[in-house]
């Protein structure tokens, strides 16, 4: 089984559910890595400062942004975590929608919704079946 991509708890109203996210679909783009010729050994790439040329640890490298004539402001990882949007371990169920009423624009990639392990399963079913359908986006 593929590996989820997201786990956290899923809840509607008082009732609250352990999930686990899974991508429905599989990349069919290889991957290739990189060998020296007529040799097994695998090629790595590492991360040089460009002036001395020497081996920079990666403890050692901030994320930066260039701007006019060769100048750069430097972020900080903290800034970068105050602006980016929260992390969220928990979905929070409003209320349930035929899929034919979502418009296809947001459907970017497509993921599988399951309870996160078998002990879940009874109260992911029935909170599956609580929505009045056979189940998300199905129709009786």
């Amino acid at each position: 089984m593929a590996r989820p991509v997201w786990n956290g708890t899923m809840s509607f109203g008082l009732v609250m559910v352990p999930v686990a996210l899974y991508p429905a679909t599989k990349s069919h783009t290889i991957a290739f890595h990189q060998f020296e010729q007529g040799t097994s050994d695998r090629i790595r790439n590492r991360r040089v400062n460009e002036r001395t040329g020497k081996e920079v640890d990666r403890q050692d490298i901030v994320k930066g942004l260039d701007y006019d004539d060769g100048d750069h402001v430097v972020v900080a990882q903290e800034e970068l975590d105050d602006i980016a949007p929260g992390r969220s371990r928990s979905l929070e169920i409003q209320t349930f929608v035929a899929w034919t009423e979502i418009d296809p624009i947001y459907f970017n990639k497509s993921y599988w919704l399951a309870p996160a392990n078998k002990d879940y399963a009874h109260a992911y079913y029935l909170l599956v079946k609580g929505n009045g359908r056979n189940g998300p986006g199905r129709h009786q």
